[in-house]
């Protein structure tokens, strides 16, 4: 036996302890199916009967009841514990009496009762009923009647007593095999924890004792002795475990020094791209300053060459001939459109650049400034601006009634002509965040031009179309980001457009994800030209 496998060992056990379980399952499942019988008689059949018996004695009580108040009475309507217990009687017994197939004495018992019960009805219940008047009524009810219904009672305690009987056998009966399951579960348990103590033992001195030992070696390893060879003691599976160990021991070291090459060659690399983010860093820096200086210092130059072509155009305006009017004309144009795309220019610079800190803003209140603000366009295009309850955020003040004001001149700006302009500000609430959208009936953005709008100095038109350097969206995107959020064209848009952004919630705010504002929304403000 000690040439054994430890698989042969393990089998040989298991094999034996299973026979011994599988003989004392099929034994437990035997008296398991007879004690499941015994309880399914004891609460589906005993239970119900003692139920009935009980709900049949009252059923009887209230025909008596009934009787004897309307020959008291000649009321009809004492009548009704009568007629009810006529009926609960007919239910019950129809109730028992599939339950008793298996008992026939218990239902002979019941076919007595009823028969007594069928007599009583007959010779008084029924007679008392038909009387014509109290005092005929009242003849009827006797000593032989209450004789007969004293009978037709004793009846019911013996059934009562009968199903006491079967109670207490069929109780019997599932307590005695309940007491041979735990036998048998005791048995069984006492042959599991032999066969454990015996499988203790054995894995004790052909596994436990041999792992401890490889464990050890292995341990060696860990601590950084790869070169240390490993062996193998104990059955041959152990022995085949530890030279498979062994193997990848050898693998490990070698894959060890590879490792420590390439860790070589990747801080080598992070270290050349820190350097490389950082100089990104500085150089993104020094774009801003440039961008920032460049249309700061540029404004005074251009400040004189737009005067002098002014001046020009104003002083030699038809003293030279047309096409040097022209050609002032064309300077004076060049020189203030160049002047409003530097000042667009050093406003998208400043965003983030000059700051006043975060405040919480009540965007109502920014939306009327905005109306205020292009009062004049709505009242040239006749067109309206609708904004629903908005929520308050943290942010800039300035910064988000430029990007509301910039959203809602550009949809009276791209407007259809001959249809007034419409404008819709609204918020919903989205996770922890604010959607706020700005919906217009306008001319629309084609899907494929929805992210280009947002770059700086990008048209779509010209600007004989639609006056303006580009630079609105390319700002409004600045803001929101710097806020913490994203700005887009909602591509579903069926009619005009939709530009929505998002606002991070302030963290005091109630917790809600369903939509704070809708079209119903009380406090809806409009302003009209």
């Amino acid at each position: 036996m000690r040439t054994w496998t430890l698989r042969r060992r393990l089998v040989t056990l298991t094999t034996l302890v299973g026979v011994v379980l599988v003989l004392i399952a099929v034994v437990a499942a035997t008296v398991a199916a007879q004690n499941r019988n015994h309880l399914d008689t004891l609460l589906d059949k005993t239970g119900p009967l003692r139920t009935s018996a009980q709900g049949l004695q009252t059923a009887l009580l209230n025909q008596e009841t009934g009787i004897r108040g309307y020959a008291v009475s000649g009321d009809r309507s004492d009548l009704d514990p009568y007629t009810e217990g006529v009926a609960a009687e007919q239910r019950l017994v129809a109730v028992m009496r599939p339950l008793l197939d298996d008992e026939p004495d218990i239902a002979h018992q019941l076919d007595r009762i009823e028969e007594q019960a069928a007599a009583w009805r007959s010779s008084v219940a029924e007679p008392v009923v038909a009387a014509p008047d109290v005092a005929t009524a009242r003849t009827f009810i006797t000593d032989q009647a209450r004789l007969r219904f004293d009978e037709m009672r004793a009846s019911l305690d013996e059934l009562q007593q009968q199903l006491l009987e079967l109670r207490d056998t069929v109780a019997d009966k599932a307590r005695n095999t309940g007491n041979t399951l735990v036998f048998l579960l005791v048995v069984a348990a006492a042959v599991i924890i032999v066969a454990g103590v015996a499988l203790l033992l054995s894995l004790n001195r052909v596994v436990i004792g041999p792992v401890t030992d490889l464990a050890d070696q292995v341990r060696d390893v860990r601590a950084g002795d790869y070169q240390r060879k490993i062996t193998g003691i104990g059955p041959p599976e152990l022995s085949r475990l530890g030279a498979d160990i062994d193997a990848m021991r050898e693998k490990i070291a070698a894959d060890l020094n590879e490792v420590g090459a390439a860790r070589e060659r990747i801080e080598w690399v992070n270290g050349q791209l820190q350097r490389q983010a950082e100089e990104l860093i500085r150089s993104n820096r020094d774009l801003e300053q440039f961008a920032y200086v460049a249309s700061h210092d540029l404004q005074e130059p251009l400040r004189k060459v737009a005067s002098f072509c002014q001046l020009l155009q104003r002083r030699y305006a038809g003293q030279l001939d047309e096409r040097a009017d022209q050609y002032i004309a064309f300077a004076v144009d060049g020189a203030q459109r160049m002047q409003r795309l530097i000042n667009d220019l050093l406003a998208f610079s400043r965003i983030g650049r000059v700051t006043a800190g975060f405040t919480e803003i009540d965007l109502d209140r920014v939306m009327a400034q905005v109306s205020s603000q292009t009062e004049a366009a709505r009242e040239y295009a006749d067109g309206e601006l609708v904004f629903h309850d908005l929520p308050t955020v943290l942010g800039e003040e300035a910064l988000l009634t430029n990007l509301l004001s910039n959203l809602v001149s550009n949809s009276i700006k791209f407007r259809r002509p001959g249809v007034p302009p419409r404008v819709e500000v609204s918020a919903r609430r989205v996770g922890e965040e604010w959607e706020i959208s700005c919906a217009d009936n306008g001319i629309g953005v084609e899907p494929e031009f929805a992210d280009k709008i947002f770059v700086i100095f990008q048209r779509l038109h010209s600007k004989d179309a639609y006056p303006g350097t580009g630079i609105g969206l390319a700002i409004a995107k600045k803001i929101v980001e710097y806020h913490g959020g994203r700005i887009w064209v909602d591509a579903e848009a069926t009619e005009g457009t939709i530009i929505r952004f998002t606002l991070p919630v302030m963290a005091e705010a109630p917790a809600d994800d369903e939509p704070t504002h809708d079209d119903t929304t009380t406090g809806v403000k409009e302003v009209a030209a």
